[in-house]
């Protein structure tokens, strides 16, 4: 069976694409490609439209990844107008909201520049996010992690990725920061985020071109979780 080609992989600018109806029933809608992030790695997943030839709009108010067959599932909003293996269309997210989220998961690499520590957990929200981080003493100053994460913006620093093998990542494993989310691996390679001179790790989410894009943020709350 062919998995949905994820072209946001390699283009998270990309707005919209054509393509072809695979399968469509409870689950969700499978398409051959699709610009649609699934919800994964901390980051929600995308909603849109999928637009027919005859002028049909089916809202999207979801994307998930198959966890039996690694397909992506676009979920439907209830009552929409189903459709049929074969069918032509085209797969629009809701830009704005993507940009956000890019933006914020951009930012948060930031924050695994500021704070020294394995990240936990965590999440990428539209217009909000957080990290959970493994420290001994954690007495962090929210003023001062502020005050690195806007340098680090105003500093419009690059952001790239680039496609490492499976087995590159196993023998540096220091590249793996997030302890709660394993890299997508099981491909033959892996794709790292580098935004120059302050992270570089693996990540499978989509991200801005430079992190001068992000623009300015500000720290809500430092809080002790507990061990």
């Amino acid at each position: 069976m062919m998995n949905t080609e994820e072209l946001f992989r390699e283009d998270a600018y990309l707005r919209s694409c054509d393509a072809t109806v695979i399968a469509a029933d409870e689950g969700g809608i499978r398409l051959d490609r699709t610009v649609f992030y699934p919800n994964g790695g901390g980051q929600p997943g995308d909603v849109g439209v999928l637009r027919t030839g005859d002028g049909r709009e089916i809202e999207i108010i979801d994307c998930l990844k198959s966890r039996e067959t690694g397909d992506l599932l676009h979920v439907p909003a209830q009552g929409a107008d189903s459709l049929k293996a074969g069918e032509a269309v085209t797969a629009h997210i809701d830009w704005p909201r993507r940009h956000r989220l890019m933006r914020m998961h951009t930012c948060l690499h930031l924050l695994c520049a500021a704070v020294p520590g394995s990240v936990t957990g965590g999440s990428v929200g539209d217009g909000k996010g957080r990290l959970d981080f493994d420290l001994p003493e954690p007495n962090l100053d929210k003023a001062l992690i502020e005050a690195e994460l806007n340098r680090l913006i105003e500093a419009d620093r690059p952001v790239r990725f680039t496609w490492i093998a499976d087995a590159e990542l196993a023998t540096n494993p220091e590249l793996v920061r997030t302890m709660s989310v394993k890299p997508p691996m099981g491909h033959g390679r892996v794709r790292v985020i580098e935004v120059d001179g302050a992270d570089r790790q693996p990540c499978g989410g989509t991200h801005v071109r430079s992190t001068g894009e992000i623009g300015p943020v500000r720290v809500g709350k430092v809080e002790k979780k507990g061990r």
